[in-house]
């Protein structure tokens, strides 16, 4: 009796590790991030943590891919039309859900043909200005521009990202005429504000602490409505007389439609984990950024309703659809 509930026992041990074994083969031994701007800005920085991450947690080799150009469309593009089986994700600025606002025409429908995983990060945008810059606060820059309505200009990652709209919205509420100057990606809009080509910028934390370090830049003060941690000694805008000012960016980890399949659903409990880990609040932190707190379909509502709410940015601020 004894030999046969060994057997059985063996039987059920044997097909259940070929059960696991045909589970983790199911899912690829490597994966692709793909980041639709230049290397060097936030989303690159963020993605390359990301990367790390789920290569630890998930065992499989992980890389990071840049394919920039057109507001982060001819990445997301790519990865729209990748295979669904977790091999290939995107992770991409709040520009994700500001696109179908700006282009006539998407190469691919935002709402369905991806599935969100997790908001990986978020972080105020931060008012900076190159280091001879003759403003020494916000309330300088505002004079300067009312003195001299179109004369200055200011960076951005790119047409309909978070810091062009912190820009527009900061034109909007303090009266101001400031040309726009949108780049291909964070690090070459502040590369130009280093080297004095443009005089300001909207950027977020993690590409900005460097170069304020550094002496290069100056921060005149963060988009969000309480102090960033990070730059505790600048002001917000709203301290700054820009009342009720606020503007924040978030970065999302996406992958193609899944349709909630097992890629998907192991993706989203491994980021889960990861963004819930003291470590990584911890690594965050030094970039001036917080853990995001949605996954899987809390963040597909965040999706659906960040989508509505910027179209009515898009609108108010009269930015051109293309």
């Amino acid at each position: 009796m004894k030999s046969v509930l060994a057997a059985i026992l063996c039987v059920f041990m044997l097909g259940a590790a070929s059960g696991d074994a045909r589970a983790n083969e199911q899912f690829p031994n490597s994966i692709k991030i793909i980041v639709p701007f230049p290397a060097g800005g936030t989303t690159d920085i963020l993605a390359r943590f990301v990367a790390q991450y789920l290569g630890d947690k998930l065992g499989v080799t992980t890389i990071v891919e840049n394919r920039a150009g057109a507001s982060g469309t001819i990445g997301s593009e790519m990865v729209a039309k990748s295979p669904n089986d977790g091999s290939v994700l995107l992770l991409t600025a709040t520009h994700h859900v500001i696109n179908p606002s700006l282009y006539v025409k998407l190469p691919y429908d935002t709402q369905k043909d991806f599935s969100p995983i997790a908001v990986v990060a978020s972080a105020p945008n931060a008012l900076v200005v190159n280091k001879d810059f003759p403003a020494k606060s916000v309330a300088d820059l505002i004079a300067m521009a009312k003195k001299e309505p179109g004369k200055l200009s200011f960076g951005s990652a790119g047409i309909g990202g978070a810091n062009h709209l912190s820009g527009e919205l900061f034109k909007q509420m303090a009266g101001v005429d400031i040309v726009h100057v949108p780049y291909k990606g964070a690090a070459p809009a502040m590369n130009d504000l280093i080297g004095g080509h443009i005089p300001i910028m909207f950027d977020t934390l993690p590409t900005v602490l460097p170069a304020a370090a550094a002496g290069t830049i100056r921060v005149l003060a963060v988009t969000s409505k309480e102090r960033a941690a990070s730059l505790p000694n600048a002001p917000t805008l709203d301290e700054s007389g820009v009342k009720g000012f606020e503007a924040t960016a978030w970065f999302g980890l996406y992958m193609p439609a899944a349709n909630g399949n097992a890629a998907h659903t192991k993706l989203v409990a491994a980021m889960k984990e990861i963004l819930g880990a003291p470590q990584t609040r911890e690594k965050f932190a030094t970039q001036g950024v917080e853990p995001g707190k949605l996954t899987g379909a809390d963040f597909t509502k965040f999706v659906d309703a960040e989508i509505s709410k910027w179209s009515g940015v898009v609108k108010t601020a009269k930015v051109p659809q293309q």
